[in-house]
């Protein structure tokens, strides 16, 4: 049988990024003491009331079919939040929802990039960026984010990427996977860059809501100079705790979502208005389990660097939001893969090699931070015997 060209395109992406978390789970699964600090996902689950909210919308007969933008009382909320935070006017009209960041980030992406095209992103990225990327038959080019400069994307690095093909940047702020956030200067230059060259500016913010503290989160949206190409994507996936409900969004210019909304419903013919209406709450009360959230990782992110730095050579990237940390492992003599097997196979302890995320960690490992307090310290004790019994202890 035939298969469209799609299929060829993101054939082989994903399943070996994840070589190290499937071990993981077969070593749990036949009895082994395992830590797993692999994956990132909320420590706590979905508040009772945003539950409570799905089943009152549910009992109301919020059952039918949605407005293909999205239920009007969540795009307004939306509108009035990133009004009252961007400090520039957005319309109900001007956002698009969808079933979580994922989708969202899928549909934007198809609506401005096609085979022939290149769209810069990042490197280190977010494990699906290059599914989504290739997904429209455009090209990844990634643009190297260097620990010098804090894993923020540089105009000047990316300016050397840029070709007649570019179409859009592609940038996450907070970063996943290492927790970096671009300054208000940063992106200011990116989009002198863009609007040089005609781009987009597309804004992964999904971690807007667990930055730590002393740090300040700005998004491209803030910017009027860049009204016209910015388009940003998020959800309540991890600032409600919310990843199994699905609810995410798109904000953009007024032309940008008048186009998308043919492709929105071809995809989806709209999204599920219980869970709207559930969406309208959390938007609208804010989150009660951001800060808790936003306290732990921190203090595990610090706990793990003044550990690793005052008992081994290893060296941590401090966050600035997130769930995760970096570790970079160089002073073991392994690559980023490598030393995650081996940490697995000696201790139990699971983290991912840098390299799933991109080349520029191939010394590197990213770390979760979503783990119990408990066996985060038992994980940290782990990492701790096994650098210094490959003999590089600090001096």
């Amino acid at each position: 049988m035939r298969f469209s060209s799609i299929n060829d395109r993101l054939a082989g992406l994903g399943g070996a990024k994840w070589e190290i978390h499937a071990r993981a789970k077969e070593m749990a699964r036949a009895g082994q003491d395992v830590i797993g600090l692999t994956i990132g996902e909320p420590d706590v689950p979905t508040p009772e009331r945003l539950k409570e909210g799905v089943f009152a919308a549910m009992q109301a007969g919020r059952t039918g079919y949605s407005d293909g933008r999205g239920e009007p009382g969540l795009r307004t909320a939306l509108a009035e939040t990133y009004t009252a935070r961007e400090g520039r006017s957005f319309h109900p009209d001007q956002v698009m929802c969808f079933p979580g960041t994922q989708t969202a980030l899928y549909a934007v992406m198809m609506a401005v990039a096609e085979a022939g095209c290149e769209v810069l992103v990042g490197d280190p990225m977010y494990a699906t960026y290059e599914g989504v990327i290739r997904a429209t038959g455009a090209d990844m080019v990634p643009v190297p984010l260097w620990p010098e400069n804090g894993f923020r994307m540089a105009a000047a690095d990316a300016a050397r990427f840029i070709t007649p093909r570019t179409r859009a940047i592609l940038l996450t702020t907070p970063h996943n996977p290492t927790g970096a956030i671009l300054t208000r200067d940063d992106i200011a230059a990116l989009g002198r860059l863009a609007a040089e060259h005609d781009l987009w500016i597309i804004s992964d913010e999904v971690y807007e809501e667990l930055v730590f503290d002393g740090a300040r989160f700005v998004s491209p949206l803030s910017d009027p100079d860049l009204a016209e190409r910015v388009i940003a994507v998020s959800s309540i996936s991890k600032s409600h705790a919310a990843p199994g409900f699905r609810s995410g969004w798109c904000v953009g210019p007024l032309e940008f979502t008048a186009t998308l909304l043919a492709l929105s419903e071809t995809m989806l013919f709209g999204n599920q208005p219980f869970i709207a209406d559930m969406t309208e709450q959390a938007v609208r009360e804010g989150s009660p389990v951001a800060e808790g959230m936003r306290q732990r990782f921190a203090g595990r992110a610090k706990l793990l660097a003044d550990r690793l730095a005052a008992e081994t050579a290893l060296t941590v990237h401090r966050p600035q939001a997130g769930m995760f940390a970096m570790i970079d492992v160089s002073a073991t003599g392994l690559d980023g893969t490598s030393y995650a097997l081996d940490l697995l196979e000696k201790t139990g302890v699971a983290v991912m090699p840098g390299s799933s995320f991109g080349q520029t960690l191939n010394s590197w490992v990213r770390v979760a931070l979503t783990v119990e307090d408990g066996p985060f310290a038992e994980a940290i004790g782990r990492i701790v015997q096994h650098a210094n019994a490959r003999h590089v202890k600090t001096a």
